[in-house]
């Protein structure tokens, strides 16, 4: 198979979709590697390190896109991008379709085969392709969070864990899921006063368990939310249901009612957000005030460490990119039904049903669309 990676385009995006040792992993097994110029030198990869690991560098991402049986990437592909997909072949990256109609349009018209990294699953009830960004991007929350406090970027002036004689700032988490808990470290590692508003038992008393009285473990009903959210100095916006938009649980009234200066860091932007007041920044520019209150809301957080959040993904996709690269798209989804999750659009059909639900779409059971493919 011939495997294409394109030069991320997307707004401060230095992330890159395999780095040369992914590459070489590839070559390895019989296949053959095509990288965009200079698709690695955001992170310090040069084309003479893809050509090293077995790589051919292309000028241009149309020839990527015009030779390559399978594009892998980070973000979700651009509209210059999706005018480039061609019917059969493999899109392997992060969609996040539920809030993007212009992409979904665009995939179902390409009748490409689109596979998305936050929907495939594992055996616990993981998201194994997402989890190592949305560590990246909560522990990256409570820095943004900081930054956003500070009087030069119109937030109310405060250290968040406070000195000496003076109380801390109080940071209210809404999601105890992965980026939730990477965010409630951070906090926690940096002197804050912690809460964790989440609707699951079991996730609380893993909080529980990890932070002791370190972190208040709450139950979200509405009232705890609002209580805690007009008492912050912080939220950090961590809700998830996978492939779905994000539920909007901070409304427009509770911005109304916070703290001057308080701040709000959503990492649910990508799906949405889960903020009714927020609206998806870039690294450029990533902040906005409504109500006083500071809004950083960029939909590619981990970029800004694009180092770091390359490798943490590659580690963790490189297995199935290996995957599709020697069964093909078909076994290898049809062997994995979890695998099978990750499966959004194929050949012009939506086959995951949350997507198709907001837009209302046809949907098709993933496992038929892809046997009758």
């Amino acid at each position: 198979m011939i495997i294409g990676v394109p030069k991320e385009i997307k707004n401060h995006e230095y992330r890159v979709g395999m780095v040369p040792a992914s590459v070489r992993e590839l070559v390895n097994h019989g296949h053959q590697v095509i990288v965009e110029t200079d698709a690695g030198m955001g992170i310090g990869f040069t084309n003479e390190d893809y050509t090293q690991a077995g790589a051919e560098i292309l000028a241009t991402a149309a020839d990527v896109f015009a030779k390559a049986d399978m594009i892998v990437k980070v973000k979700e592909p651009q509209a210059v991008e999706r005018a480039m997909l061609r019917e059969d072949q493999i899109l392997f990256t992060y969609l996040h379709l539920a809030p993007d109609l212009p992409q979904t349009e665009d995939l179902v018209k390409s009748k490409a085969i689109c596979i998305a990294y936050e929907t495939v699953t594992d055996a616990r009830g993981g998201l194994p392709l997402l989890a190592p960004m949305s560590e990246v991007a909560g522990r990256m929350s409570i820095q943004a969070g900081a930054q956003a406090l500070e009087k030069s970027n119109h937030g109310r002036g405060m250290l968040l864990g406070g000195v000496p004689g003076v109380e801390a700032a109080k940071v209210v988490v809404i999601g105890g899921g992965m980026v939730g808990r990477s965010a409630a470290q951070m906090a926690v590692g940096m002197g804050a006063d912690v809460v964790v508003l989440d609707r699951n038992i079991d996730v609380l008393r893993a909080l529980d368990a990890q932070f002791g009285n370190k972190v208040k473990a709450i139950y979200s009903t509405a009232d705890a939310l609002e209580k805690h959210v007009l008492e912050a100095d912080l939220v950090i916006g961590g809700v998830l249901i996978p492939g779905a938009a994000a539920p909007k649980l901070v409304t427009a009234d509770h911005i109304k009612a916070m703290k001057p200066g308080s701040a709000i860091v959503d990492v649910a932007i990508d799906q949405g957000g889960c903020i009714a007041t927020s609206k998806a920044t870039t690294h450029a520019d990533p902040t906005f005030i409504v109500d006083e209150v500071v809004h950083y809301c960029v939909a590619n957080m981990p970029g800004a460490v694009p180092r770091t959040s390359t490798f943490a993904l590659n580690n963790a996709t490189l297995p199935f990119i290996i995957n599709l690269a020697n069964k093909g798209y078909k076994k290898a989804l049809l062997d994995d039904a979890h695998f099978l999750k990750g499966l959004n659009v194929i050949k012009g059909q939506v086959t995951y049903k949350e997507v198709a639900e907001a837009f209302n779409m046809e949907y098709v059971d993933p496992r038929t669309a892809v046997e009758n493919a």
